[in-house]
């Protein structure tokens, strides 16, 4: 009688206990799914909204390595042509100006006005010496010469046997530019200037040029009262 007994409480106790862990499991997972309601699974894939094309305002669009070459290659590209109009900009210019000089030393000779008491020219066996014009300009006296020779050989010239006097008699120190060397014959007339310093013309009313070939000496080209008064 009594082991019925025992084995009816025991079979009872672990009823109760079956039943109340049962109770309790149901319990826990109700009280757990309402606690996680709203909490969703977090996106795995990370790289997702910036890889999209189709991004808003604030995503960031990566640039395939073609699209970054093509770029890198048509910036270069532009300051090379860039670079090259410039410099063909400046050529055009420098040629401009260089075609311009000689057209503009011609039109020069052409406007210049005649000067009274000008020119005043000696010749020698067919080569002439004429003193175009004489201006001061720049602290000197500027005497614009033009050489011509029609004789039947080439003449040349060293200038430091050029004289220069003034109507006193004294000598002067003058300096020559762009006159030849050397006079070929029947060749164009050559021009250049000579140039005496200011300071040893006070009191002067006039000058005068003597020039000899060289080495043979043969021609004597003396051009008289040239007048520099001012």
């Amino acid at each position: 009688m009594k082991l019925n007994s025992t084995v009816l409480l025991t079979l009872s106790l672990l009823t109760l206990m079956l039943g109340a862990g049962f109770v309790s499991a149901i319990l826990g997972f109700d009280i757990g799914s309402k606690a996680l309601k709203g909490v969703t699974t977090p996106d795995s894939r990370p790289t997702s909204k910036f890889t999209s094309p189709k991004t808003g305002n604030g995503g960031l669009r990566l640039l395939k390595e073609e699209e970054i070459l093509k770029l890198v290659k048509a910036r270069i590209e532009g300051k090379t042509k860039a670079a090259k109009s410039e410099n063909r900009e400046e050529e055009d210019e420098e040629s401009a100006t260089k075609k311009e000089k000689p057209e503009e030393k011609l039109q020069e000779e052409i406007e210049e006005e005649p000067q009274e008491g000008f020119p005043v020219t000696a010749e020698s066996d067919g080569v002439s010496l004429s003193v175009q014009s004489a201006r001061y300009s720049g602290g000197a006296l500027q005497l614009r010469v033009k050489m011509q020779n029609k004789g039947k050989d080439t003449v040349r010239f060293l200038y430091s046997f050029l004289d220069v006097t003034d109507d006193k008699g004294r000598t002067l120190s003058a300096s020559t530019e762009g006159l030849p060397s050397e006079l070929p014959n029947n060749a164009p007339p050559s021009s250049g200037t000579v140039s005496i310093p200011i300071a040893l013309l006070d009191d002067v009313k006039s000058i005068s040029l003597s020039l000899t070939d060289y080495p043979a000496q043969k021609l004597k080209l003396e051009v008289s009262d040239i007048p520099v008064e001012r």
